[in-house]
């Protein structure tokens, strides 16, 4: 399916066929459709004729195969029973993974709650207690449809769909090429000087990814799961200055040691992480532009300012990737 397909651009996705689809599993919406904030796929809350709130997920088509999305579902069923508190799709008739006209969707319940607070230390701990817990049961077993996080899979594919970009004004195009590629030398360099473990991942654990409930912490939206490190689902919890992160770290760490082993040598992955999501970032953008919904909520990625701005954020992170990483024992 091209980039130009009109399933691609969820153009066939139209309210009423939303309606028929939820419909067709056997649950009736009353209230009207809340678009919520997801860009990737296609994501609305609404309230059932028996007063239970639940959100509706479309899948992107050609992202991820069946076998793909299944094997999240299943990891969030093993979560769920192990009592972590996360957001797992509902089953009807045993079946989670839906087909309706082309497309493929799942039904989750509403989770209500506000923003995490990832410099309130109480909250972080919490945070750092139910990751711990996460990777404890995780390590288990790995994932098998699902690609690993690695300089490979983000850094190559990113960079190349990055530079590929028609946007990237001409007299920028080198510099940015040239930087860019040096980073991820430096990354490969580093990367391969550890033995990245390689466990079952939320892999996008930002904390916009994190609601705060009456019951503590809750997990949603693990699109993105994947095989990797366990730093990446600790590292993004991590803002401000070095003295501010260096605390955060330690709370969080000291939380997570409860339930699980927390190897220190992969902190020398971090600032590969942060280089490595720069990189996926861009090249995501650059691959979703033909999307009609990007260039509506993302005008600024069309600019010479953004792409200045790039140059310049490259360049820092290549001297972060120089810095003595983060420690348990502070420098």
């Amino acid at each position: 399916m091209s980039d130009n397909s009109a399933a691609f651009h969820f153009s066939g996705l139209t309210p009423e066929l939303i309606l028929d689809a939820i419909e067709n599993i056997g649950i009736y919406p009353e209230s009207g459709l809340l678009p919520l904030n997801s860009y990737e796929n296609r994501v609305y809350q609404f309230r059932c004729d028996r007063g239970q709130r639940y959100v509706v997920k479309f899948y992107r088509p050609e992202r991820w195969s069946d076998a793909q999305i299944l094997e999240e579902h299943a990891f969030t069923f093993e979560l769920q029973q192990a009592e972590i508190p996360l957001a797992a799709p509902i089953q009807v008739d045993g079946v989670s993974l839906h087909h309706f006209q082309g497309y493929r969707f799942a039904l989750f319940p509403s989770i209500g709650g506000r923003s995490f607070e990832v410099d309130n230390l109480e909250q972080l701990e919490a945070v750092g207690q139910f990751i711990g817990r996460m990777h404890q049961y995780a390590k288990g077993s790995r994932f098998q449809a699902r690609i690993a996080i690695s300089p490979q899979t983000f850094g190559d594919t990113g960079l190349a769909e990055m530079l590929a970009c028609e946007l990237i004004p001409t007299k920028l195009r080198q510099p940015l090429q040239e930087v860019t590629v040096a980073l991820l030398q430096q990354v490969n360099q580093v990367w391969q000087q550890q033995t990245p473990s390689k466990m079952r991942l939320h892999g996008d654990l930002h904390p916009g990814n994190i609601l705060w409930t009456p019951d503590g912490p809750g997990f949603v939206d693990l699109d993105d799961a994947c095989n990797g490190p366990a730093v990446q689902d600790l590292w993004m919890m991590l803002s401000g200055d070095r003295n501010q992160q260096q605390l955060q770290l330690e709370v969080l760490l000291e939380a997570y040691s409860e339930f699980g082993d927390f190897h220190p040598s992969e902190l020398k992955l971090i600032e590969c992480l942060r280089a490595l999501r720069l990189l996926h970032y861009n090249g995501w953008l650059a691959r979703r532009w033909q999307d009609p919904a990007f260039p509506r909520h993302f005008p600024w990625f069309a600019s010479e300012d953004y792409w200045q701005q790039q140059l310049h954020v490259f360049a820092e992170q290549q001297q972060r990737m120089l810095q003595p990483p983060l420690s348990l024992i502070p420098y």
